[in-house]
């Protein structure tokens, strides 16, 4: 844990020091970020505390003590095998009940301090949200990162839409001790704002006002920091925060939106392509009987009447004239082009929905894997400790880092595959746990058969047998 933390501390200390805020802040914001860091920390504090445990003892000679009093390698694991059960459970009830609390506190935490230090919330080269505004900067520099590079902005209106565009190649952040009010003072850029015309044919115009400055100053009324409470909760739910619970109701409620989605859109789809009209609110006319009809027809029953039906299998254009197969052509190509076009303004959004029901699916199977990690990671890292022999934090440590760094790229690869689309997200959270499977079971009959790692007499033994059949296949064939 001491080790990510410090790398946590590499990745944010220069977005929290220097910006006014105090040791305690800094401290609940490490604090409050630890539980993220125990799907990373757990699987390689198992492996690298069982390669130790377990190579102290067959170091010392204990587990040789320990067969000749009869007690097996099973048997010896006994007790630890239960404990890394329970630590399983603990790693799913933290997993499920603990991390999304501490994310949901260190979201709020972060906002909050924004409110009261502009300069900690706006990172470089992303959009960072800040008081109805999302404000991107290249760079930042100077004294508490006052001074700002390449800023865009794009400010929000009571609609939550974003109507102003505004673009400057420099700025800087004025603030005063005396004053809650924080300057923001942009240099040599340009303001974009679509005008919204309440005229229709005016609005089919897409009217916009396009101004240039040398200076723009937007006053920012800051909340003074006793009055501020920094872990005031927001109603802001993401993966990372929900419970095995809500991310089950969630994920059947992302896959109905989902869907509905879908269906009105190749609804709409169909429907401007002139398909399938009879499915859309087509209704084929009943047939109106007079009353002497209906007085010739027995019990007053309509006599179906069966029309002989052709199906034209040639081509249709050929039907009309050469104009009018001209414009057949071009309106074809028109409304396909049309519907290619939607299609694709349309990918982008339904990818995104997409996503997010893929990364819902990640989460929760995630919390159960997690647990298994550990359990199998046991019996990957016991037996390795028992048949290499050896104890400190020489070879273990380079040995359990290895095995961590594959457990981890591997979840890191699947995961950002599954997010996409490309693997299945149910199984991608498993996929790491399952492949350290066979090299658990693996390890644990070498282990339990008392032999090595690596064999070379069964490996030369293999390569002899296969020679030797490969020989006897020869002669039988002559």
């Amino acid at each position: 844990m001491l080790i990510f933390i410090f790398q946590t501390i590499w990745l944010y200390i220069g977005d929290l020091a220097g910006k006014g805020l105090d040791l305690e802040i800094i401290g609940k914001f490490i604090f409050y970020f630890m539980p993220s860091l125990i799907d990373k920390v757990l699987p390689l504090t198992v492996v690298l505390s069982s390669i130790l445990t377990f190579g102290t003892l067959a170091e010392n000679y204990e587990f040789a003590a320990m067969k000749a009093s009869g007690i097996s390698l099973q048997r010896a694991m006994r007790t630890i095998i239960i404990f890394v059960l329970f630590l399983g459970v603990v790693a799913f009830f933290f997993a499920n009940n603990v991390a999304p609390a501490a994310a949901h506190k260190i979201y709020n935490l972060k906002r909050n301090i924004g409110n009261v230090k502009p300069a900690a919330i706006i990172a470089e080269g992303i959009f960072s949200d800040f008081e109805g505004m999302n404000i991107k900067v290249d760079k930042k520099s100077g004294e508490n990162d006052r001074f700002l590079e390449n800023i865009i902005i794009h400010k929000k209106s009571n609609n939550v839409i974003s109507n102003v565009v505004i673009k400057a190649k420099k700025g800087e952040l004025v603030s005063s001790e005396d004053s809650d009010i924080v300057q923001l003072i942009l240099k040599d850029g340009n303001y974009y704002e679509d005008v919204q015309s309440k005229n229709s044919k005016t609005k089919l115009k897409v009217p916009f006002a396009k101004a240039k400055f040398n200076e723009y100053i937007i006053n920012i009324q800051l909340t003074d920091m006793s009055d501020q409470d920094l872990e005031e909760d927001r109603n802001v739910d993401t993966e990372k925060m929900k419970k095995v619970s809500r991310l089950i109701v969630d994920i059947d409620s992302i896959r109905n939106d989902n869907i509905k989605t879908i269906k009105a859109f190749s609804k709409n789809i169909s429907i401007r392509a002139g398909a399938f009209k009879s499915d859309y609110g087509y209704k084929k006319p009943k047939p109106m009987l007079d009353e002497a009809s209906k007085k010739e027809t027995p019990n007053n029953k309509q006599k179906e009447v069966v029309k002989d039906t052709v199906t034209y299998t040639g081509d249709i254009a050929s039907l009309y004239n050469e104009s009018m197969q001209l414009q057949l052509y071009s309106s074809a190509h028109s409304a396909t082009t049309n519907v290619l076009s939607s299609v694709s303004a349309r990918k982008k959004e339904l990818d995104i929905k997409y996503q997010r029901y893929n990364i819902h699916i990640l989460a929760l199977h995630s919390k159960y894997a997690l647990a298994f990690s550990c359990i199998i990671l046991f019996f990957v890292g016991a037996p390795l400790g028992a048949i290499i022999r050896k104890g400190g934090m020489g070879l273990p440590m380079v040995i359990a880092i290895i095995l961590f760094l594959a457990y981890y790229f591997l979840g890191v690869f699947v995961g950002n595959s599954a997010k996409v689309g490309k693997i299945p997200p149910a199984l991608a959270a498993w996929i790491p746990t399952l492949v350290m499977l066979p090299l658990g079971v693996f390890l644990t009959i070498r282990a339990t058969n008392d032999k090595g790692l690596i064999t070379f007499g069964d490996i030369i033994y293999l390569i002899k047998k296969q020679f030797t059949k490969n020989s006897k296949t020869k002669t039988n064939g002559k």
